[in-house]
């Protein structure tokens, strides 16, 4: 990524956006630049209405709309909008971190905060809109997702795809041959997938071709409990079963009878 990536700062304390601002300023690589700042949800929302960003350095406790319902509010928009600046949770407060990946935030930063970390997490934001990038490109030759592979970039044909699956704070691209990991959310990966791949539990997409069979067995995940017994589906050609929800069992019926298996 060329440009510097333009980041809006959004804390109710002045000192710690003068703190952020300076942190920036230190961070060598990848180029990035303050183009706003904002005390409260509001005048973030005025900010972002009139400037273009591609992050957001975001505190949690605020007066007024708190940090994680102004990036749910964000989250909302991107899904009729179609986009949204990326998040990064800057707070004093380490509890709320679950909820942040939920909601999509790239990363998590408790303060005060280490020059090191914020540059990683430029560092992710940067990756991120440099892959979105390198797919909107590739698109006329074939869609392409962008994965990393032992410190390598690589380019991995959708159509090889058979499934991805969230674990933690990353998700597992599975092919034929390999699995890679993704920094992308499977939120993000579904809307841009669209109806090629099927939902099959909270944490797992399907590719629909590789989808063989639906049958209840023990396994790992599988259940209303860790494991136990539930609903899985066998994906094709690795002959691995993944858990299936209620909510998405009969999807993954019709998606069968559809196929004709």
């Amino acid at each position: 990524m060329s440009e510097a990536l333009r980041i809006l700062i959004v804390d109710d304390e002045e000192l710690a956006r003068l703190r952020l601002r300076t942190l920036v300023g230190d961070c060598a690589e990848p180029p990035a630049q303050v183009v706003g700042e904002a005390a409260n949800a509001v005048q973030a929302a005025d900010f972002l209405a009139a400037h273009p960003v591609d992050l957001v350095l975001l505190d949690v406790h605020m007066p007024g709309l708190d940090g994680m319902q102004f990036a749910a509010r964000l989250r909302e928009q991107a899904g009729t909008q179609g986009s949204a600046p990326a998040i990064v949770f800057v707070t004093a407060h380490a509890e709320h971190a679950l909820q942040a990946f939920e909601l999509e935030a790239v990363d998590y930063l408790t303060k005060p905060v280490k020059r090191e970390r914020l540059q990683a997490a430029l560092q992710r934001v940067a990756q991120r809109l440099q892959r979105n990038g390198e797919r909107a490109e590739g698109a006329a030759g074939g869609e392409v997702l962008v994965v990393s592979d032992r410190g390598r970039v690589m380019r991995v044909p959708v159509a090889e795809v058979l499934y991805l699956k969230a674990e933690l704070k990353y998700v597992t691209l599975r092919t034929a041959n390999h699995s890679y990991v993704l920094d992308d959310s499977l939120a993000e990966l579904e809307s841009r997938l669209g109806e090629r791949f099927l939902r099959v539990h909270r944490n797992a997409l399907v590719a629909r071709a590789a989808v063989r069979a639906l049958e209840r067995r023990t396994l790992e995940g599988v259940g209303d409990d860790e494991g136990g017994e539930g609903w899985a589906v066998r994906v094709a050609p690795v002959d691995e079963w993944l858990a299936v929800s209620r909510r998405q069992l009969a999807a993954v019926r019709e998606a069968l009878v559809a196929a004709g298996r």
